[in-house]
C-alpha cells in the first residue's frame, strides 16, 4: 500500500502500530507472520472506519510498526483493556485452528495505529520479537 495524498488536518508526532505476540502459544515463525498479517489488515480496517484522519498519516509517514512479545493471553487482554480505556484502537486475532494452535487462541493484539507516546505505557516494557 502506497501512502495517500493527505487530505485531512495534518496529524502532528510520530505514529505507529505495535502486535502483540502471544508468545505463550509458542507459534512457529511463518505463524506469527501469518498471525501478524491478519492482526494488521484488521488494525487497518479499523482505524479506516473509526480515524481515518489518523490512519491517513500513519500511511503517508512510512507505516510504523514493530512486534513485541506478550506472555500469554491473558496478558493479551489486560493490554487490550488498557488500550481501549485510553481511547486507542485495537484488534484481537484468534486463530481458526488449522494448523499448529487449538481453534479461538488469542494470538495477535494490534494497537494503533496511534501517537507513539500514547502506546508507551502500555507496551514500551515489551520485548521485542
Amino acid at each position: 500500500m502506497t501512502a495517500p495524498r493527505v487530505t485531512s488536518e495534518p496529524v502532528r508526532g510520530e505514529l505507529k502500530m505495535v502486535f502483540v505476540v502471544n508468545h505463550g502459544l509458542k507459534m512457529g515463525k511463518g505463524k506469527i507472520a501469518a498471525q501478524v498479517g491478519h492482526g494488521a489488515v484488521q488494525a487497518v480496517m479499523n482505524a479506516g472506519k473509526k480515524k481515518p484522519a489518523i490512519l491517513e498519516a500513519w500511511l503517508a509517514k512510512g507505516q510504523k510498526k514493530i512486534c513485541v512479545k506478550g506472555d500469554d493471553a491473558d496478558h493479551l487482554t489486560r493490554l487490550e483493556r488498557h488500550a481501549e480505556q485510553l481511547g486507542l484502537l485495537t484488534a484481537s486475532i484468534r486463530d481458526a485452528g488449522h494448523t499448529q494452535i487449538p481453534s479461538g487462541s488469542y494470538t495477535v493484539l494490534a494497537i494503533g495505529p496511534c501517537q507513539e507516546a500514547e502506546l508507551e505505557p502500555i507496551t514500551g516494557p515489551l520485548k521485542l520479537l
